[in-house]
C-alpha cells in the first residue's frame, strides 16, 4: 500500500502556505525549496518591503529599469492577466489600495479606524507599464505604484508545484492563501480540497459556505471580499479594487472560486469575476470556466460543470 501524502503548513508572504507531497520522504526538501522560493518572491514583489524590487519602481522616472528574472516573470503574468480580462485585473492599483487603508502587510492593517476619504478615480492603467522580456527591463511612469497581489501568488504556486514535481518525482500540491496548484501524479481520488469563503487551516472548522472538490491537475483559486477586509468610519473595505474607479469592488459576490488549467488562469478569472459583478456569470460561461460563485445573499451559482455542494470532511 502506498504511503499517505505528507503535508506541512506555515505562514509566509502574508498568507497561509500548505505543501502536500505524495512521497513523504520528499516533504523536507520540498519545504526547503518552497521556503526559499517564497523568500525570493517577497524580496522581488512585496510592496510592503522598502527594500523590495517592486518598491524601487515607485520612484521610476519613465526610463527603462532592469529587473530580476523573478520580477520580470511576475510582471509578465500580471500584464497577461490584465490583457485577458480587458483590465479588470490591473497591476497599477497600488496607490488605490494604499489610499483605502491597505498600505502595509495585512496582519498589520488595523481592523477598524477613522473614515478615509477616497475620490473615485480610474487607476493609471496596465497599458502604461512597458515590459521588455528579452532585455528584462520595465518602464513604469512616475506616480504609478504597482501591486501584483492579484496574480503573483497564483503564478508562484504554479511555478513551485511544477518545479517540485519535476525535481522530486512525485505529486505536489502547493497552496498560497486562496491559490492552489498541483503537479505530478495526484493521489488516488485526487487532491481533496475544501472551498470556503475565508482561507483557514485545513483542520479548522469551515467558515461560511463550503464545498469539497477533487483536484487532479492544474489549479484552483478563490477570490473573496470577506477574507481581507477592514472598516474605516463604519465603511467596510476590501482588497479587490475595481480599476475603473479605484475603489473596492461593489460586487454581488462574496466569493468566486475557479478551477482551470493553471492557478494563474483560475486566479485571473476569479478576481475578474468579482470586479465584473452581475456580468460575471455570462462572462464565465462564455469562457467555459468551471466556477462557483457565492452571492452576498448566500446563494450559490455554478458554471462549467462545477459539482453541486455536498457535505464532506476536509482532508
Amino acid at each position: 500500500m502506498a504511503a499517505a501524502p505528507a503535508a506541512a503548513d506555515w505562514t509566509a508572504i502574508g498568507v497561509l502556505v500548505r505543501l502536500v507531497v505524495t512521497d513523504p520522504a520528499a516533504l523536507d526538501p520540498a519545504r526547503q525549496r518552497l521556503e526559499a522560493d517564497l523568500a525570493a518572491l517577497d524580496r522581488a514583489c512585496s510592496r510592503f518591503r522598502p527594500d523590495s524590487e517592486i518598491r524601487a519602481l515607485d520612484s521610476g522616472d519613465g526610463r527603462p529599469t532592469e529587473v530580476s528574472p523573478l520580477l520580470a516573470g511576475a510582471l509578465a503574468a500580471a500584464l497577461a492577466a490584465a490583457a485577458d480580462t480587458d483590465g479588470d485585473v490591473d497591476p497599477t492599483v497600488g496607490e488605490a489600495l494604499a489610499r483605502s487603508g491597505y498600505d502595509r502587510d495585512f496582519a498589520d492593517v488595523a481592523p477598524d479606524g477613522p473614515r478615509v476619504t477616497v475620490v473615485p478615480a480610474a487607476v493609471p492603467g496596465w497599458r502604461l507599464v512597458q515590459l521588455d522580456t528579452e532585455r528584462r527591463t520595465v518602464v513604469v511612469p512616475a506616480g504609478v505604484r504597482l501591486d501584483l497581489g492579484a496574480t503573483a501568488k497564483a503564478w508562484a504556486a504554479d511555478r513551485a508545484a511544477d518545479a517540485l514535481a519535476h525535481e522530486l518525482g512525485c505529486g505536489v500540491l502547493v497552496g498560497l492563501g486562496g491559490d492552489l496548484a498541483c503537479a505530478g501524479p495526484a493521489p488516488h481520488g485526487g487532491w481533496q480540497v475544501r472551498v470556503q469563503d475565508v482561507t483557514g487551516p485545513v483542520a479548522g472548522p469551515p467558515v461560511g459556505s463550503t464545498c469539497q472538490v477533487a483536484l487532479h491537475a492544474g489549479g484552483l483559486a478563490t477570490s473573496s471580499t470577506t477574507a481581507r477586509r477592514w472598516v474605516r468610519g463604519g465603511q467596510v473595505l476590501h482588497h479587490i479594487i475595481d480599476p475603473r474607479n479605484g475603489l473596492p469592488a461593489r460586487s454581488p459576490w462574496r466569493t468566486v472560486s475557479v478551477a482551470a488549467g493553471s492557478t494563474l488562469s483560475a486566479n485571473t478569472l476569479s478576481t475578474a469575476a468579482v470586479v465584473r459583478g452581475a456580468r460575471a456569470v455570462p462572462w464565465l460561461e462564455s469562457r467555459a470556466a468551471t466556477a462557483r460563485l457565492v452571492g452576498t445573499d448566500g446563494r450559490t451559482h455554478l458554471t462549467g460543470g462545477w459539482p453541486v455542494d455536498v457535505p464532506a470532511v476536509a482532508s
